[in-house]
């Protein structure tokens, strides 16, 4: 199986009209099709709070995300022209994925999955190699991302190959689900709440380690709700990650 992450940008429709039809016609005919643990993360009323959290660099950014598995990504553009009827652009990405924190009580199918979801759509600094972007980002910020934040959900999308023309250059593509309050409190996005020493010093270790292989230019960040179809879990039942 091979997950496939595809970015989309909508038109001039109004936002909600964009997300009903996603959701909806397009959930349903990529179901039909075949798709494999399916996955939106879109804009919504009920993240509306953490548009402060959005960074766009791509202009314009791109407004939801769709994940799907498919035995093989050759088998993929009936699925892509099933989004392409309702998006005037999509990116499309063949990833690993890496569950670093999964969610063991997700929520009924096609039910929100509760808090938000953050996704950081990175592109490698041209002064790294892709052997020392890994490195870092896998081998030691990963650690910093589970210690210093209140995440409960963390994906880590390593982009294997791009699968449209004209698709942005993104090395890695992150998950990750925070508790709702945290769009607008940072002492709770960095678990941190009430202690605003611990703050600063997690978000002083946070930056710092981002700063080792982001260029902060190169990042685009949505605050989005996530919707999963087929009723699907992460496997909770494996060991906890306790740090390399």
């Amino acid at each position: 199986m091979e997950k496939l992450i595809y970015a989309i940008w909508k038109g001039a429709e109004d936002i909600n009209l964009f997300n009903e039809r996603l959701l909806g016609p397009v959930r349903v005919k990529l179901v039909a099709l075949g798709a494999d643990r399916l996955q939106f993360n879109v804009v919504d009323d009920s993240v509306a709070r953490g548009a402060a959290l959005r960074q766009e660099n791509l202009r314009p950014g791109p407004t939801a995300l769709a994940s799907l598995w498919l035995n093989s990504a050759h088998l993929r553009r009936p699925f892509e022209q099933a989004l392409e009827e309702v998006a005037p652009r999509i990116a499309g990405y063949a990833v690993t994925e890496s569950t670093v924190l999964p969610i063991s009580d997700a929520a009924p199918d096609g039910a929100r999955t509760r808090g938000f979801s953050q996704i950081a759509l990175i592109q490698k600094p041209a002064r790294l190699t892709i052997e020392a972007y890994l490195d870092i980002w896998l081998g030691s910020h990963t650690k910093v991302g589970v210690e210093t934040q209140s995440n409960f959900y963390y994906c880590q999308n390593i982009v294997n190959r791009l699968l449209t023309p004209g698709a942005p250059a993104f090395a890695s593509i992150v998950e990750e689900c925070f508790p709702l309050d945290a769009m607008i409190d940072p002492k709770i996005f960095y678990d941190a709440a009430g202690d605003p020493v611990k703050f600063q010093e997690r978000l002083d270790r946070m930056m710092a380690s981002c700063a080792r292989f982001i260029d902060f230019d190169k990042i685009d960040v949505m605050i989005t709700s996530a919707f999963r179809f087929g009723g699907w879990t992460d496997n909770g039942a494996q060991p906890p990650y306790t740090g390399l």
